[in-house]
């Protein structure tokens, strides 16, 4: 795959976006009354809202941005010589991912038809990528993979588990997408990983009125599997650019908050696969913190870590990965025992 600075081609990435905000809002807008009549969510023990509110709005945010994408790819193909089959294979295990969460929104599917199709939704971007991973040399290529693609496993499931309070996974898509942007300001990136950052930025955004405190619309699973694998695989273009130091911090408060929240369920005996309120920005929540105050913490050290990745790609020295993933390991960790402490 071609590299691509972004900032040389500025007002055709702002035109993607845009394009992609104005078709998820738009396909929002159309498909809100089915959404109300067939995928509403009603609140229970477990849930973060006290009144039914339709679900399934990730079908925008998918839809519109395969859709940018596929135009876009389509309209310059020599700019994406020898990516068509890896995007393919991308796509269909993203509509895969959607189908299944749509599934799961309406009628609750069982967990191991889930975990199958996201172990093969993983294994295909893996699979289809071009030549070895290759970022711990001594390791058989085959073992790599198949750390990868469990990695990319837990990283769907981890978005579908913080997807719990309104604009949560707007901030950290925004976060991602966004920060993957920036640094293919400073550094080549694959031109098809800055194009899909972009399309998925738009088209978040798009989702966002529908979304902000208090919700009239949620992501839903279908929404949330398919984003985390999407997500997922950008993360991965930029630790294959080798950039793992800033393909770890970009995420690195979902990642922690949903790893941490499982070991603590785990060491207490609980079912990790029921449905629960014990991640630490529902804990905050529980205690009496605003939806706004949370999302405002969480999008200020998202700041930074987005800041940290931008030094590390940077500098490109060991020694300030490791600075920089202790920094950013410490505010997350800061940021976790606040929420849990119910304040900033």
């Amino acid at each position: 795959m071609s590299s691509f600075t972004p900032w040389r081609h500025a007002g055709e990435l702002a035109a993607a976006g845009f394009a992609a905000a104005l078709i998820s809002a738009g396909l929002i807008v159309a498909l809100m009354p089915l959404l109300r009549r067939y995928a509403l969510a009603r609140p229970n023990a477990r849930s973060s809202h006290v009144t039914p509110t339709p679900q399934g709005g990730g079908i925008a945010v998918v839809a519109s941005t395969l859709l940018v994408v596929t135009v876009i790819v389509l309209l310059s193909p020599d700019l994406f010589a020898g990516s068509r089959w890896p995007l393919t294979l991308l796509f269909l295990s993203a509509i895969a991912l959607a189908i299944v969460g749509c599934i799961d929104d309406i009628w609750v599917m069982d967990v191991l038809p889930r975990l199958i199709f996201q172990f093969a939704g993983a294994a295909a971007i893996v699979v289809a990528r071009p030549g070895d991973l290759d970022f711990v040399p001594f390791l058989p290529s085959w073992t790599e993979s198949l750390a990868v693609v469990i990695a990319g496993v837990w990283f769907i499931n981890l978005v579908n588990f913080m997807d719990g309070i309104d604009w949560i996974t707007v901030v950290e898509t925004a976060t991602v997408t966004g920060g993957v942007i920036l640094i293919g300001c400073i550094v080549p990136l694959p031109v098809l990983a800055i194009v899909m950052a972009t399309a998925l930025f738009g088209a978040t955004i798009g989702f966002a009125p529908f979304n902000k405190p208090v919700a009239r619309l949620f992501l839903g699973d279908v929404g949330s599997l398919p984003l985390g694998l999407l997500l997922f695989w950008l993360l991965l273009q930029l630790a294959a650019s080798g950039y793992v130091a800033a393909a770890l911090l970009l995420p690195l408060y979902y990642l922690a908050d949903a790893t941490v929240t499982l070991l603590w369920r785990a060491l207490r005996g609980e079912r990790v696969t029921q449905a629960h309120r014990s991640h630490y920005y529902q804990q905050a929540t529980a205690r009496g913190l605003p939806v706004a105050a949370v999302l405002l913490r969480i999008a200020a050290v998202n700041t930074l870590l987005i800041l940290l990745a931008l030094i590390t790609v940077w500098a490109n020295m060991i020694v300030v990965d490791i600075v920089a993933l202790a920094a950013g390991a410490a505010a997350t960790a800061g940021l976790l025992f606040a929420l849990a402490q119910g304040k900033g």
